[in-house]
């Protein structure tokens, strides 16, 4: 590894999205950093103190994008295993499951991941009763697309005793809460180091195929196990490829730094999903009774956020529904009162997901200089007037969701993910998806949307000075395959479009929906590659 890094290379020949630079076509990477954007013509002087010339042949050159919410195994057990999140109905996710219980004759259990009764005809998810039939009486554990709840056969409920007396157990439903995440602790710890490795290892390599240079894994005791944070880290330690954050959600502030991780933070649960009914709202669902679960209160919020502040590590938080996040500014802004404002926004406190905002909770997120976390593909996925957000909450409160426009506005600074595998790993959809919020109002620019998948993921860990291509900032950079690359005009975002070079801004690929995306070519972290397309 570190002799590549110590390569001087040239690239020429394309496009090199550069703030220091909106013309650039060329850039050199020394030592694992980029030393210098600019014109072809200047590249000339270069060519013979460079050990490696790389022509573009027009291709782009943008900085690798950062996903600030992963599960990095669950990712790569979904890429690699039994993954429902394609099937139409129930019959097809049947017949998927019995096909993947027949081809894994020697696995202890089965896992899988991705059902969402919410789309399919038959409006229910598989049962008990279907389960045990259809993996010949096999422990199975199968998630549903939020990971808050899950469906389970008999012989897996058989592992984990007392499992029925736990909250979240409903005879005849999916699992939630306490039950949920004894059983999903059951199912992963039996899975092998070997496998463990594996599926890091296949998400890794998919997100480098993609042009992610860096992952946030947002692990923690009631979502995966200490063993498989604390591998993680040591395989990217030890192997190419994107780079990783670890995030692990415990309020147990001195475990968290001792397993390595950069914050008590990531899936903290405040609250949960709104798929699964279990985000904590100020009125209840509309589809059912009910206004979700809160699994945290303001004080101890504020207890979390100061012993966090204290340590030097970032505190965060997964709140979805708005009494969730309610309770987390409140807490938030009690630690604000003991230490000082100036120290908690020093220390860039993040809230994950971050969906049911109010004017006066966006404006608590600028004023404490809290990160918002999101995932614009929920909208894509759930969002829209005919969407599971609108069948839980009513048109009226789901159009209110998920309001990028307005953070932005009032300088709240976004960080974009995934939350893969609960959506795909797939960055330029991501863009895609802000650009194009199916509620108009929170739209925001292609530009806009690009910054907080790069440069936003950085600022969300505490660097300033990576996610662009400028000298000095690490080589972390992808090249793709795209079409003529466009300026929005910014007082029309969605209609008209600007190839002028006179505009002095860099262009990017167009993004209007039904347009392919951009292809990745090669990925590069620290100046060294973790991804070649083949035949390229």
């Amino acid at each position: 590894m570190s002799a590549y890094e110590h390569r001087t290379v040239l690239l020429r020949g394309g496009e090199v999205h550069s703030p220091a630079d909106p013309f650039a076509t060329a850039m050199v990477v020394e030592r694992g950093h980029v030393a210098w954007v600019g014109s072809e013509g200047a590249a000339d002087a270069f060519v013979s103190g460079v050990d490696e010339v790389v022509d573009l042949e027009g291709a782009l050159v943008t900085p690798a994008f950062v996903d600030a919410h992963v599960h990095t195994t669950a990712t790569g057990l979904a890429l690699t295993g039994l993954d429902l999140s394609a099937a139409d109905s129930l019959a097809e996710a049947a017949d998927r499951i019995r096909a993947y219980a027949a081809a894994r004759p020697a696995d202890r259990i089965l896992i899988g991941h991705g059902w969402d009764a919410a789309r399919w005809p038959e409006r229910r998810p598989p049962g008990r009763a279907e389960l045990d039939e259809l993996t010949g009486g096999r422990p199975l554990y199968l998630t549903r697309i939020d990971v808050h709840s899950a469906v389970v056969t008999t012989a897996m409920l058989d592992l984990v005793p007392g499992v029925r007396e736990r909250d979240g157990f409903h005879d005849g439903q999916p699992l939630t809460g306490d039950a949920h995440h004894a059983v999903r602790a059951a199912a992963y710890a039996a899975l092998s180091p070997q496998q463990r490795a594996e599926a890091q290892r296949a998400a890794r390599q998919h997100a480098a195929s993609l042009g992610i240079g860096t992952l946030h894994e947002c692990g923690g005791p009631e979502i995966s196990s200490e063993d498989d944070f604390t591998g993680l880290l040591d395989l990217a330690r030890s192997e190419p490829g994107p780079r990783i954050v670890g995030y692990w959600a415990d309020l147990d502030v001195e475990r968290a730094r001792a397993l390595g991780a950069l914050g008590a933070a990531g899936d903290l649960f405040a609250d949960g999903s709104l798929g699964s009914h279990t985000a904590c709202l100020h009125e209840p669902y509309a589809d059912r009774s009910g206004a979700g679960v809160a699994h945290l209160d303001a004080a101890a919020v504020t207890a979390h956020v100061v012993g966090c502040t204290e340590a030097g590590l970032q505190a965060g938080f997964h709140a979805i529904g708005d009494a969730a996040v309610d309770a987390v500014v409140e807490g938030v802004r009690g630690a604000a009162d003991k230490l000082g404002l100036a120290r908690i926004r020093a220390a860039r406190h993040r809230v994950e997901h971050a969906e049911m905002l109010s004017p006066e909770s966006i404006a608590a997120f600028a004023e404490l200089g809290l990160t918002a976390s999101v995932q614009p593909a929920f909208d894509a996925y759930w969002g829209g007037e005919n969407g599971m957000y609108a069948d839980r909450l009513g048109v009226e409160r789901a159009r209110a969701l998920n309001p990028y426009a307005a953070l932005l506005r009032a300088g709240v600074p976004l960080a974009f993910g995934s939350d893969s595998p609960v959506t795909p790993l797939d960055p330029w959809g991501t863009v895609r998806a802000a650009a194009f919020h199916r509620t108009p109002e929170h739209r925001i620019s292609v530009r806009a949307a690009f910054t907080a998948h790069t440069r936003g993921g950085w600022r969300a860990v505490g660097r300033d000075d990576a996610g662009t291509l400028v000298p000095g900032a690490p080589a972390d950079y992808a090249i793709w395959r795209t079409g003529e690359l466009v300026v929005q005009a910014p007082d029309d975002r969605v209609a008209r479009w600007s190839t002028d070079p006179r505009s002095g801004t860099p262009g990017l690929p167009d993004l209007s929906p039904g347009g392919e995306l951009p292809v990745c070519l090669r990925t590069v972290v620290f100046g060294q590659t973790v991804f070649v397309r083949p035949n390229e």
